[in-house]
């Protein structure tokens, strides 16, 4: 995906008139739906906030925008970029080099933070690219430190998300660094359709997972042949089917043998 040209970039910047003059500034309408009305908080993989929790996340919040797919919802590199919640559609971390050639960090799913590290450093040090149409909860970054202040359980789910994400890179680095393509592509299938799962938690099979060969290839450092045999030969031996970005799994206890990863049902999570 060299250089990806074509990208849109949404720029949510409080003073739009700065943004760069390529960026497609969108404006925030407020949210018709209040935060305890979010659908994502009827699902049971996301835990449940006090009444003064979901109150200050309420506050929390400057409205939402809905991005296109392909758009860059932040910049590498970007000054205190926004900060928002992941609300429906898929999304991806990635970081690039100076001749095109990127690394897709992680994936990212609804109800995941998106700019939290980079409250923390000042500086986006990746980019975030909408995978899919997304629809994006923005949040006032000064609040963040009220948060800290005044609702610590609060906070601390909040960096306990930081942490379960870094988690996710931590292994996609294990899979880059000593497992085989085989290997780094049954992991990844095992922890996309546990993910996807646990938003739709009583749908049929096969799960929707948006990821193109591209995506898997970027993800796990394989050129796109490989990951085209690889993916072929894996489902050649009737543990997945992945087809259209539809995704099932037939042999989950085959696929975690293969991978060497074998991660238990997901706990639940906070939601921002």
């Amino acid at each position: 995906m060299p250089g990806r040209p074509d990208r849109a970039m949404v720029s949510l910047a409080e003073h739009p008139a700065s943004a760069p003059s390529d960026s497609v500034t969108e404006t925030i309408p407020p949210s018709t739906v209040p935060c305890v009305a979010c659908p994502l908080r009827a699902l049971p993989v996301f835990r449940t906030n006090t009444p003064e929790e979901t109150a200050f996340i309420e506050s929390m919040r400057l409205g939402q925008v809905d991005a296109p797919a392909g758009a860059t919802i932040i910049e590498e590199g970007s000054q205190n970029p926004p900060l928002y919640s992941l609300i429906s559609g898929w999304a991806f971390r990635y970081k690039t080099l100076r001749d095109g050639r990127h690394q897709i960090l992680n994936f990212l799913l609804p109800g995941d933070v998106i700019g939290f590290q980079a409250h923390m450093l000042g500086d986006s040090a990746h980019g975030v690219e909408a995978l899919t149409d997304v629809r994006l909860c923005r949040h006032a970054r000064p609040k963040v430190w009220e948060l800290y202040r005044n609702y610590p359980e609060l906070a601390f789910d909040t960096t306990w998300l930081t942490a379960k994400e870094e988690n996710l890179v931590d292994e996609i680095l294990t899979s880059v660094g000593r497992r085989s393509a085989s290997e780094r592509i049954a992991m990844l299938m095992i922890n996309l359709y546990k993910r996807a799962r646990s938003l739709d938690p009583h749908g049929p099979d096969p799960v929707h997972v948006p990821l193109t060969q591209l995506h898997v290839a970027d993800a796990l450092g394989l050129s796109l042949v490989h990951t085209n045999k690889t993916l072929r030969r894996l489902q050649r031996r009737g543990l997945f089917v992945f087809e259209q970005q539809r995704l099932t799994l037939l042999d989950p206890a085959g696929l975690e043998r293969l991978a060497d990863y074998f991660e238990g049902p997901l706990a639940t999570r906070p939601l921002l």
